[in-house]
């Protein structure tokens, strides 16, 4: 890593998912500098547009090792197709890159396990942006009021992640589990993550887990609805995702978290209030003193930036390790326990 006083440089291998306009913007807004992106699949042009009509003085490339080679550049990111993440994290490591993907940040145990050792070999940071938490401005002030005591002590979550399918406009690989791992892992890594932070808890047990297809679209093998019940740290958690968002919602899916604490509750409307107010980050207050509601909307995010100070401090302020690879192994846990329920 660079030891100058110039501000982080990023590169961006892989642009297969959307989410890969929050990462970018994201660390951009936090002071970091992107030196160019890798389209290394071409799988769905719709993002390739997005990406240049977003971020119109980005260098495209067609050479990885144009950024991986580059010593000027600090952090590699990457939103490729999800089974191909963990290959590029160990690549980028192994060039003594730090990493920050999209979730799912590996799709198998082979892959965490590969992961893990690059991290222990190089030192370097594999960070993942598990977005319904890092970018969603009312989680972010739940978390903080449940650290200060606001509803005693957490006991439970329930987090629900309905997506919209979109079928028409998906590319091949979102239809193949292999690709991104089966819906717990692809989806329910966000409230996997959400349950650990608001509980306190450093591991878990996944007590139940399943995985189907229920909808009309897709094979048999196209995982549309999933559920997890997990117990942790004397606390337990319930996690319901599904790509059945109707057509009638103005937005993508009306997630949503639950988190009971042991003197009071908070729901957070994520995304949108339903025949209520307008606009996304909606949290809603059951405390000692009464019932209230706070616009989350303006609350600064804060991911991007520790991440950054991270990278340059070799701190871990964004998110802990240990947490990043709790997470992605508990999602695996999950599907590989709602694949083998399923075979009975």
């Amino acid at each position: 890593m660079r030891t100058d006083s110039k501000g982080l440089r990023f590169a961006v291998i892989g642009i297969d998912h959307r989410h890969i306009y929050h990462l970018i913007a994201g660390l951009q807004d936090a002071g970091a500098y992107c030196a160019g992106y890798v389209d290394i699949n071409r799988s769905d042009p719709r993002v390739a547009m997005g990406l240049r009509e977003r971020f119109p003085d980005l260098t495209e490339s067609t050479d990885t090792r144009r950024y991986l080679e580059d010593a000027s550049i600090d952090l590699i990111v990457s939103a490729a197709i999800p089974a191909q993440r963990a290959a590029i994290a160990v690549q980028a490591m192994a060039h003594g890159k730090d990493v920050l993907v999209d979730k799912p940040g590996v799709t198998n145990a082979a892959q965490l396990q590969q992961v893990t050792d690059a991290v222990s070999r190089s030192g370097r940071i594999f960070s993942i942006c598990f977005s319904e938490r890092h970018i969603v401005p009312a989680v972010q002030e739940a978390l903080e009021r449940v650290r200060q005591g606001a509803i005693g002590r957490p006991i439970h979550t329930m987090g629900l992640g309905p997506h919209r399918l979109n079928a028409a406009i998906r590319p091949g690989w979102f239809f193949d589990n292999e690709s991104h791992g089966g819906i717990l892992v692809d989806i329910a890594s966000h409230q996997i993550d959400q349950f650990l932070v608001f509980t306190g808890a450093t591991d878990a047990h996944i007590a139940h887990s399943h995985a189907g297809h229920y909808g009309d679209v897709g094979s048999l093998d196209f995982q549309d609805f999933g559920e997890i019940v997990l117990e942790g740290s004397g606390c337990r958690g319930y996690i319901r995702v599904d790509w059945f968002t109707p057509n009638g919602l103005p937005t993508w899916g009306d997630g949503r978290l639950f988190i009971t604490g042991t003197e009071g509750s908070i729901e957070i409307r994520k995304y949108i209030d339903v025949q209520g107010r307008p606009g996304s980050d909606h949290l809603l207050m059951v405390d000692r003193s009464g019932t209230r509601y706070l616009d989350c909307s303006s609350v600064q995010l804060d991911f991007f930036a520790k991440l950054v100070f991270d990278v340059q401090h070799r701190t871990e302020t964004a998110m802990e390790q240990r947490h990043v690879f709790t997470v992605c192994r508990l999602a695996l846990d999950a599907q590989v326990k709602a694949v083998a329920a399923q075979l009975r």
